[in-house]
């Protein structure tokens, strides 16, 4: 049984290598039928329809709000409640400096409010002698001068005494502000991105603490000034970023700078991005993608364009009456697996998607599904 299978694939092979050697022979027998022999191509009918004019420019992600948390003076730093990657609610406190300056405020107070007692004595004693000088004065009993006297004394214990409150004031309010300054809080809500110090460190010139707000997000990309009159504000945008490749985010256009670069002829537009996952982070790189408007032009399989070898022009075969037509074409947008034709190619044509390796402007084709 084994040896009848052998002879028959032997037998098999025979035929098809004498087949094989019969075609070579008849093509070498006529070789201008060969050469005649009209290539088999296949084709595709294009139409033309409403293509979407998108625009993509590159930015880089940035926080809505970035505080930077600093005293006023150089303090010694007490304590540090938050490290890099904390969340932070607003009105939090978030580092406690040394309160000795606090401390020396507090006593000042204190002694101020014993000379505004003293103040206090010293301007009813002379007002006591003050009255009983007037009364004298009336009958008769002193001079002008010792009244003018007593009365100068007693307005200035008076100017004193208020000058010693107005002191006190300041004293309070002074002391007010070493207080706040020596207990940092968040101004809003927000992830701790920087901490430049720690926990007894003397505070110099860096923030302590940096907080950054990150829902929303916003990107800063730079556009066209031929676009100027065409972005909105609320405008939507698809943003694509590295990190996530797969993912399209949502902008959508809040600020639009009122002037034009004299330089890039471009102007800034500031899209703002909802990050309730915390996936999208300050520093990320990003391509937002805006629709500016839309146009009806061909659209035509990518397979079907043909890049000419040696320089950039593109061609696509276009086929009429059993003829093929090298057609140079300008293309547009890449859309999915087709190109949008601006010129070149027109609604209805047909188009030769496969078969074009033996074409050349005007040849005849023989068309196959």
């Amino acid at each position: 049984m084994k040896r009848l299978i052998n002879k028959t694939i032997l037998l098999s092979m025979a035929v098809m290598l004498a087949a094989c050697n019969q075609k070579k022979e008849e093509t070498a027998a006529n070789p201008q039928a060969a050469k005649d022999a009209k290539p088999e191509v296949k084709i595709e009918q294009v139409f033309a329809q409403n293509v979407a004019q998108t625009e993509t420019y590159a930015g880089t992600v940035e926080s809505n709000i970035k505080n930077s948390i600093s005293p006023n003076a150089p303090y010694r730093i007490k304590k540090i409640y938050y490290d890099v990657g904390d969340y932070v609610k607003k009105g939090a406190v978030v580092v406690d400096l040394d309160k000795t300056s606090v401390s020396q405020s507090n006593i000042q107070i204190e002694n101020q409010k014993l000379a505004i007692e003293n103040a206090r004595l010293q301007m009813e004693n002379q007002q006591v002698e003050f009255n009983r000088t007037a009364e004298l004065y009336n009958i008769g009993g002193v001079s002008k001068s010792e009244y003018d006297g007593a009365k100068l004394m007693y307005d200035q214990t008076v100017i004193a005494y208020e000058n010693a409150q107005k002191q006190l004031g300041v004293l309070r309010s002074q002391t007010g502000l070493l207080e706040e300054n020596t207990r940092l809080v968040a101004p809003m809500d927000g992830i701790v991105t920087a901490r430049n110090y720690d926990d007894g460190d003397m505070y110099a010139s860096m923030p302590v603490l940096t907080i950054e707000q990150t829902n929303p997000v916003k990107l800063i990309i730079k556009v066209s000034e031929q676009y100027y009159g065409i972005v909105k504000e609320g405008m939507g945008a698809d943003v694509s970023l590295d990190a996530y490749p797969d993912q399209l985010f949502r902008g959508t256009v809040v600020t639009i700078y009122p002037t034009i670069d004299q330089v890039t002829h471009t102007f800034p537009v500031e899209l703002f991005m909802s990050n309730d996952k915390q996936q999208i982070r300050p520093g990320m790189y990003a391509r937002a993608r805006l629709n500016m408007s839309s146009s009806v032009h061909v659209m035509v399989p990518d397979i079907a364009v043909v890049k000419q070898i040696g320089a950039g022009d593109r061609y696509v075969y276009v086929y009429k009456d059993g003829k093929v037509s090298y057609n140079k074409v300008e293309i547009g947008q890449h859309v999915g697996d087709k190109f949008e034709i601006i010129s070149g190619v027109e609604d209805g044509d047909m188009v030769v998607v496969a078969g074009m390796a033996r074409l050349a402007n005007g040849k005849e084709v023989e068309v196959v599904k």
